[in-house]
């Protein structure tokens, strides 16, 4: 038997695109809004994660339109974006899944490790967010400050590598599309109230807080990213496609 090549493709690239192809063979027609998240999911027999990374994927792409509190619209032909795997970065649910595991132990690492200095570095990178939070300025170069600064105080350089890997290859078109529907000023404070809560639990050395609290925040954005599409009022009914039509 000849040796097969390895499907390492990621999994909502593959429900993207099989979506794709039925938008492009006209089983979804331009306007219409494609069925629930969680009728897609049963579908494709698959989570709803994994169904929610696609549609971002194909709204960067420019083939859909996510309107939040509505729904996910078939857009009208255009010019389609090309968008490589690597832009993409990882699934956002997988990196925050991953995240949550390493970052947990690197906050309670942290907390047994960390020196005045290293506490006194974190505290100001969580001053740095309280200040860009009140204003318009992307709070992501704090927030990557933050997580790499508690990394650090575990004096532990291959477990910075990862957490750095972590927040620069993974946060791609996806995520950063995915975050661009969802956050808003109160989500905004919501994170800052998060950093304090780590800070804390670090600056008392307490490894079994910490650990809590930073799971505890990147639960609350994975919360965060699987607010409906559809909304609790009605929305327009659903596109149903040609083949079931018939």
């Amino acid at each position: 038997m000849p040796i097969q090549a390895i499907d390492s493709d990621r999994l909502y690239r593959k429900i993207a695109r099989q979506l794709s192809d039925l938008i492009a063979a006209g089983e979804f027609l331009p306007g219409q809004r494609l069925p629930a998240e969680r009728e897609l999911a049963k579908q494709f027999g698959v989570s709803r994660p994994p169904v929610r990374e696609a549609l971002i994927a194909l709204e960067v792409e420019g083939k859909v339109e996510v309107r939040v509190g509505a729904g996910v619209f078939v857009s009208k032909p255009g010019p389609t974006a090309v968008v490589s795997g690597n832009d993409e970065g990882e699934g956002p649910f997988e990196l925050i899944r991953a995240r949550r595991l390493v970052e947990g132990e690197t906050a309670a690492c942290a907390a047994r490790e960390a020196t005045d200095a290293e506490i006194a570095d974190i505290r100001e990178s969580v001053q740095e967010l309280r200040r860009v939070e009140r204003g318009a300025r992307s709070t992501d170069p704090a927030d990557r400050a933050f997580h790499l600064a508690i990394a650090r105080a575990t004096h532990n350089g291959p477990l910075l590598a990862v957490v750095a890997m972590l927040w620069d290859q993974g946060r791609g078109t996806v995520w950063k599309q995915m975050e661009r529907h969802f956050q808003t000023p109160a989500l905004r404070a919501a994170t800052l109230h998060d950093h304090e809560a780590v800070l804390a639990a670090i600056e008392a050395h307490d490894a079994p807080l910490a650990r809590k609290t930073m799971r505890r925040h990147l639960s609350r954005v994975a919360r965060e990213f699987t607010t409906r599409f559809e909304g609790s009022k009605r929305a327009a009914p659903a596109a149903t496609s040609r083949s079931a039509r018939r």
